[in-house]
C-alpha cells in the first residue's frame, strides 16, 4: 500500500470516526483524530495481525492504553474484517459490545484498557511472557501524552527497561492537550525524550502524521538491542478538521448537524486533492 493509499485510507477513517460519534452522540473526537495515522500505518504495514491469525499465539500484539479513543480503533479494526461495519451502529448503545473504551468483548482488542496507565503496564507483562517463551512477536501500545501523568507508566517503563525488553514498542500520540487543557499547563512532563532515556529506553521523534516516517521508524524495531522502544509522535489534536485542531473543548464532543456538515465537506475536499 503506497502512502497516498494511506493518505485515502486515513481520511475514510476520520470520515467513519466522525460518523459513528455522531450516531452514537457520544465519543472522544480529538484524540481519535490525531491518532488515525497512527493505527493505519501499524495496521496496513507493520502488525503480523488479521482476523484469521488473531487466536494464534505467534501474533504481534496491540494494546492501546489511550482507550477512550477507542472510536479510532473501532473504525480501524472494521476496516480490516475483524467485525462487519455495520456493527459500529451500535457505538455506546445499551446492550452494545461497542462502548465508549476498549473490551475484550469486541473481536481484534487484545485487552480491556482506558484506566489510564494500564495499557503500558499490561504491555510490558506480555513482552516479558514472550521473551520468557523465546517467542518472537512484537507488542506495541499506543498512549496518550496526557496520560503519562499516571505513576504506573514509569514503573512500567523502569520494568521494561530491567528485563531489556527489546520486543515493546511504546508510541506516544504527543498531541499536547488534554481535558482541560495543554499537557505542560496540566501536569508538566517535559522533557519527556529525556525522561525516557534515563529510564532506560531507545527513542525516536517522528511526525506522527508522516506515513513515511512511521513506517521507517516502526520497520527500525529494535532501535537498539537490549532496550526497549518509544516513539514519540508528534500529533495534532482534532487533525484534518480545521476547527477542531488544537483546541482542548474536542477532548469529548460531538459535533451538531452543521459541525458535521462541515467536517465532512473538509474531508471530502482532502480526497478531491488527492485523488485528482
Amino acid at each position: 500500500m503506497t502512502d497516498d493509499e494511506l493518505r485515502l485510507k486515513s481520511i475514510y477513517y476520520r470520515k467513519n470516526v466522525l460518523k459513528y460519534i455522531k450516531k452514537a452522540n457520544a465519543g472522544h473526537t480529538g484524540g481519535s483524530l490525531s491518532c488515525v495515522d497512527i493505527l493505519n500505518v501499524l495496521y496496513n504495514r507493520i502488525l503480523n495481525i488479521s482476523p484469521q491469525t488473531f487466536n494464534d499465539h505467534r501474533r504481534d500484539r496491540y494494546i492501546q492504553s489511550k482507550g477512550h479513543s477507542v472510536e479510532a480503533l473501532y473504525v480501524v479494526l472494521a476496516d480490516k474484517g475483524f467485525f462487519p461495519e455495520s456493527e459500529l451502529e451500535t457505538l455506546c448503545r445499551y446492550g452494545s459490545h461497542y462502548v465508549g473504551h476498549p473490551t475484550r468483548k469486541v473481536n481484534g482488542v487484545e485487552q480491556n484498557t482506558g484506566a489510564l496507565g494500564h495499557g503500558l503496564a499490561f504491555s510490558v507483562g506480555v513482552a516479558l511472557s514472550a521473551k520468557k517463551d523465546n517467542a518472537d512477536y512484537g507488542v506495541y501500545t499506543l498512549l496518550g501524552d496526557g496520560e503519562l501523568a499516571e505513576g504506573s507508566n514509569w514503573e512500567s517503563m523502569l520494568t521494561a527497561a530491567h528485563y531489556d525488553l527489546d520486543n515493546l514498542t511504546a508510541i506516544i500520540d504527543r498531541n499536547n492537550l488534554q481535558i482541560t487543557g495543554r499537557t505542560e499547563d496540566v501536569c508538566n512532563t517535559e522533557p519527556l525524550a529525556e525522561k525516557f532515556k534515563a529510564f532506560g529506553w531507545c527513542v525516536k521523534i517522528i511526525d506522527g502524521h508522516d506515513f513515511a516516517a512511521l513506517t521507517d521508524v516502526l520497520c527500525a524495531i529494535p532501535f537498539e538491542a537490549g532496550k526497549p522502544n518509544i516513539v514519540i509522535a508528534n500529533t495534532t489534536k482534532g487533525k484534518g478538521i480545521s476547527f477542531m485542531e488544537n483546541d482542548c473543548t474536542w477532548h469529548h464532543r460531538v459535533p451538531d448537524d452543521e459541525q458535521y456538515r462541515q467536517a465532512q465537506l473538509e474531508l471530502d475536499a482532502l480526497l478531491g486533492e488527492i485523488e485528482s
